[in-house]
Formats: C-alpha cells, structure tokens, sequence
C-alpha cells in the first residue's frame, strides 16, 4: 500500500517488548522500489531499490522532511527513466560527486583566488604568492575539497616548509591559504578557516632589518662615495635620488616621467605601483629636481626615468641600486637599497620632525584602507618642508660638515 505524509510523520522507532528502542533500522515500502528506512534514533532517509545488469542496487534520495514524498517520488520516477534506458543513477552520481570534488578542491578555488584578486597586485607579488602555494601546498592539499581540509592537515603541510628552515615563508603561505579559505567560506563552499586555528603553532619569525648606516658620519661618507660613482650615469643618478627621495627600491626604478611634475615639485606615484595601493606623492626638493632636469635630456623621450640598459621600454633591473653599493665597496651587512628608508626615518625622528608626517612620507601601511585612498596628501605642507630640510642636510653631511642633530618641532 502506497505511504501517505500521515503514515511517514507518525512512523517512530520501534520499541522491544522489554521497551527499549531497536537497534535497527526498518523500512515503510512506497511503490515502484521507493521506501522509507526509519532508523532507532526517528531519523528518516528515502531509498530507492532497483535492479540492473542483474544485480540489485540501492540509491539513496535524501532526508525526510527536507525531501517530501512527493520530492521523493519524482525523483524515482526520474531515476527508473535512466534504468529503463540501461543507465546506473548511481554512476552518475558518483561522476557528479567527483566533478563537484574537483570544482571545489583546494587548487581550484586558490586558483580561482588568484585569478580574483591578482589583478591588484604588482606582477612580482602575484608571482611569488602562485609560486609558493604551487610548491608548498598543492602538492599535499591541492585535490583536496577545501572543506575537508583539518587544521592539523595544514600545519603537516607548514612544518614540512618549516623543517627545511624556511621559518617565514612557512608564515607566508598560512597568510596566503587563510585567505583562500575565507574567500571559499564567502562563497559558499566551506565553512571555516583551519588556517586561522594555527596561531601560535609555529614559532615566531625573527623580524628582518635591513642594513643601514644611521651615524651621521657615515653617511657622510656613504653621500661622497655615491657621488664618486663611475658606473653608468642612469644608475649613477638613481642612486644619488635614493637618499633624497627614501621611497622603496621598486617605486623608484619603476618612476615614469609621466608622474613627475616638476613646475609643482611632485612625483605622484600611481596606487598600482605602491605597496599599500594608494596614490602617494612625494615632493621633490631642489637638488632631486636638479637630478631629474640632468637626466631628463637622456630619458625624457622614454617612458621610464630609469630604463633598461638592454631596452627602453622596461625599467632598470630590481638589484641595480644594491649592485651598485656593492661596487662602492658596501656589503650587504653595511647598507641596502632599501636601507635609505631606514636612515631617513631614523634622523628624521631623531630631529623632531613630526612623527605622522615621516610614516606618511614614507608611505607605511594605513590600517584604515578607505583613510588611506584620502589621506596621500595629508601632512602635505610639512612633508615639502621636510623633504627640502632633509636634502639641505645630508648636502651638509656630504660636505663633511660635523652635524649634531637638534630636536626640531615644525609648526605649519
């Protein structure tokens, strides 16, 4: 006799003539292989009875109530048209499980990420944050569905970078697979984020300085060798800019003439070529403009102010600034391209600038990204007077001159 929705809601459990409850499952029979199976605990799943190729096969359709009997008989009849046809359901439905596996497996929804987000990134970063999870990850996590990933899972695949005494990519790539798991958990194919379950579970990094000379002194001595360089005259004039602008080695190699205005005295970098992704604008005192209108007659027909000894059309080589310390006899233990921002943030501190100001000017993070996209001009009028104050003095130091630093409150 065929189930009605009375007969299935009142179906309880089956109790023992002792009065416990059964230990096993039993089944209300529909029509045409459908029945419901009422397990001990009053759960109730619908299953489908068939034969084919000779052997008797099972199907299961899903859990009452959330599928109806009337779900669950056009279901059936659904699935008897693909027996009759000499198709298994059950075939199907693993070919169906298997392509949802893949489609959200851990490497495909990365990937996806990627695709998604790498658009704001410069090339280099999207690179290397592709090239650490393709080396560290997929290899033991890739075919995985990124929800059946485990906490511990993961800190198997982060000890395995650890061990080979890549302490901070280890860091790296837990950053990078928190954020893939938070974009699968926003679009609705997983439910939590393992990564987020491993704080603490890898030692601390050591925070990396780069080197810098800060003794005034010294740099002195750093200003006069650089202005000694005999290499190309490019390079020579890069360089000689890195002191006075302290911006990062690839914001300044990268430096288009289109940026720099130099009626007004600003180099405004473009949100894509910085760091933090916002505009930044860096004023430019007398002797950087004295730089550039050197060089201009060399370059101003090129895109870049720095070009490619092999090709115009691409800027200066990344490690052009530190090779040419090296040649001027600095080590890397002694001072780096990027040891300029450390030298200028420390004296500018040490002399009482504003210390908003000097974070501004040298462009560090915004916890606020919506105050960031505003606030590039903020501390604008002290920054010019900064910035001309700073070249006066390291033209000074350059000169041999022996300078105390002064505390120095500017009040604009």
């Amino acid at each position: 006799m065929p189930l009605t929705n009375i007969k299935i809601k009142n179906a309880k459990p089956r109790i023992k003539p002792d009065g416990s409850t059964t230990t096993k499952p039993y089944r209300l029979s529909d029509e045409k292989g459908l029945y419901l199976e009422v397990a001990p605990n009053g759960g109730k799943w619908w299953r489908l009875k068939y034969r084919i190729g000779g052997k008797e096969k099972r199907l299961s359709l899903g859990v009452y109530p959330d599928v109806s009997l009337k779900d669950a008989r056009a279901h059936r009849d659904e699935f008897r048209k693909q027996i009759a046809n000499g198709i298994d359901p059950s075939h199907i439905r693993k070919a169906e499980k298997k392509s949802t596996s893949a489609q959200n497996s851990f490497e495909t929804i990365a990937r996806e990420w990627h695709t998604k987000f790498s658009a704001n990134w410069t090339a280099d970063h999207a690179a290397r944050t592709l090239t650490r999870i393709k080396n560290d990850a997929f290899p033991w996590i890739g075919n995985k569905n990124i929800n059946d990933i485990s906490a511990p899972e993961l800190l198997t695949v982060l000890r395995r970078v650890e061990n080979r005494g890549a302490l901070e990519t280890a860091h790296r790539i837990n950053q990078i697979c928190g954020q893939i798991f938070r974009y699968a958990i926003a679009t609705g194919r997983a439910e939590r984020d393992p990564a987020a379950d491993l704080k603490g579970a890898l030692p601390p990094t050591r925070p990396k300085h780069h080197a810098s000379i800060v003794e005034p002194k010294k740099i002195g001595e750093l200003l006069r060798a650089i202005n000694e360089y005999s290499g190309s005259f490019i390079t020579s004039t890069a360089l000689k800019l890195s002191p006075l602008l302290f911006v990062r080695p690839g914001e300044l190699r990268q430096a288009e003439w289109s940026e720099i205005d130099l009626e007004i005295a600003e180099w405004r970098i473009p949100p894509e070529k910085m760091k933090m992704r916002t505009l930044h604008i860096v004023p430019l005192s007398t002797q950087a403009i004295q730089l550039l209108k050197e060089i201009q007659p060399l370059t101003g027909r090129d895109n870049y102010v720095f070009p490619s000894n092999r090709t115009v059309t691409r800027p200066m080589s990344n490690n052009t600034i530190t090779a040419a310390l090296r040649r001027l006899g600095y080590t890397k233990e002694e001072m780096t391209a990027h040891g300029f921002r450390s030298m200028a943030s420390t004296l500018l501190n040490e002399q009482g600038w504003n210390r908003d100001a000097i974070e501004r000017q040298l462009a560090h993070s915004e916890r606020d990204g919506v105050r960031a996209a505003y606030n590039y001009a903020q501390y604008l009028p002290e920054r010019k007077k900064m910035m001309q104050a700073w070249a006066d003095y390291l033209d000074t130091l350059a000169k041999g001159a022996n300078i105390i630093p002064i505390n120095k409150t500017i009040n604009i």
